[in-house]
């Protein structure tokens, strides 16, 4: 694969803020990949960028790429970007890191480059590397519908303490399921009407309707939403962002909990509303906590960590093996880097660990997501249900379905 030039760039999230894009050119084309932001990040996460900030991040990249111009990459599989990427750690030594969006947009669009070099779509080549070619299934849209925590503004000064309240469909087909997840979604917003004196249309970050109820009150919402279209319910609680202290402090009902409180809260809202998946319920170094609330809720329902894990082998490794999750989030620029992602997806298959390929909540209109997730086999996909950095994602994935049932 010859490199004709390597061009770094800026491009706007979904949050109006800055973010990288790299376009790689070669004789095969052009292949641009973009980075996402997260705004609730986990502790043990990789930075964004450079100490100095994005601006440092892109200075260093405009030194950087130049030296990438007539070099020859021969990648016929996700591990060959070993060599492209060790020139960055070498780049890196002297002047810093680049940071994990930096890692994330140049990985990505070095991959779709080399997709294309092999005559292949880009999640083809990467399940052929990883699955031996075997046809892959599709996910499950994981849909953001009602949001709280750090996502979300407050309405007359309140807001529910748990980030996101999402819908989880149980279909044959992908195109199916977003298509139920969009009825869902509006259900949701007559329902927040009807139930919530003067209550404005308004969204937040992801998509979501933003809204003033407790967590139970949106929970009775979203039952109702999932019995009328045959949905599964899921929530994000992101507990970190309102643990401190040793206690879980919730504002809309300005209360505290102790780590036992919150593990016994989440368990007996698993059981009054038949939740099915459970993301970040205690705070991000609390194993035992995770395993705790595991060990007592169905066997069916998802212990999904994010925070805990980060996408980082080692955190993974050990909330696996402290059989502490079930499920697992997977968002590769948190962890800065595709080859440890790989790493990261064939310990979760080897322990029958459920993969949930994530957004961030600063999105681009890049829908190289979509591809990892079909490409590594991640059996659910989150990221959103309106918006359109969201959809197209979505409509990614059910090109790919299209292509599937035609051959």
């Amino acid at each position: 694969m010859f490199i004709k030039e390597v061009v770094p760039s800026f491009v706007k999230n979904s949050r109006g803020e800055k973010s990288v894009q790299i376009e790689v050119v070669t004789y095969e084309g052009r292949f641009k990949c973009s980075a996402p932001s997260g705004k609730s990040t986990g502790k043990a996460e990789v930075v964004s960028y450079h100490e100095k900030g994005i601006g440092h991040s892109m200075k260093m990249l405009k030194a950087f790429c130049p030296k990438l111009k007539h070099e020859n990459f021969i990648i016929k599989k996700v591990d060959d970007l070993k060599a492209m990427t060790n020139l960055m750690r070498k780049f890196e030594v002297k002047l810093g890191k680049f940071g994990g969006n930096v890692n994330y947009a140049m990985e990505g669009a070095f991959l779709r480059a080399a997709a294309a070099d092999n005559g292949k779509e880009l999640w083809k080549f990467i399940n052929d590397d990883v699955n031996d070619g075997l046809r892959p299934k599709m996910p499950m849209p994981v849909g953001n519908c009602i949001g709280g925590g750090l996502h979300s503004k407050t309405i007359k000064g309140k807001k529910p303490d748990f980030q996101e309240f999402l819908l989880i469909p149980k279909e044959k087909t992908f195109s199916r399921a977003v298509t139920v997840n969009l009825r869902g979604y509006d259900y949701a917003r007559k329902l927040l009407k009807k139930r919530q004196e003067h209550w404005t249309v308004k969204r937040s970050d992801e998509g979501p309707w933003m809204t003033s109820l407790t967590n139970e009150d949106v929970l009775g919402i979203m039952k109702d939403v999932a019995k009328k279209y045959k949905l599964r319910i899921g929530l994000d609680i992101a507990a970190s962002s309102f643990y401190g202290g040793g206690y879980y402090r919730y504002k809309n009902k300005e209360l505290i909990r102790d780590k036992v409180d919150q593990a016994d809260y989440i368990e007996r809202l698993v059981k009054k509303f038949g939740i099915f998946y459970v993301e970040d319920g205690m705070h991000e170094n609390d194993f035992g906590g995770f395993k705790e609330v595991l060990n007592n809720v169905s066997k069916k329902t998802l212990i999904v960590g994010d925070d805990l894990t980060t996408t980082n082998l080692k955190r993974v490794r050990r909330a696996v093996e402290g059989k502490t999750i079930n499920a697992m989030i997977i968002k590769p620029n948190q962890i800065g880097s595709i080859l440890e992602v790989k790493k990261v997806v064939e310990l979760c298959k080897r322990n029958d660990v459920k993969m949930i390929f994530s957004h961030r909540s600063g999105e681009t209109m890049d829908d190289i997501l979509a591809d990892y997730c079909v490409g590594f086999g991640g059996q659910f996909i989150k990221c959103g249900i309106f918006g359109r950095e969201r959809l197209i994602k979505l409509k990614r994935i059910m090109d790919i379905e299209r292509t599937l049932l035609r051959s």
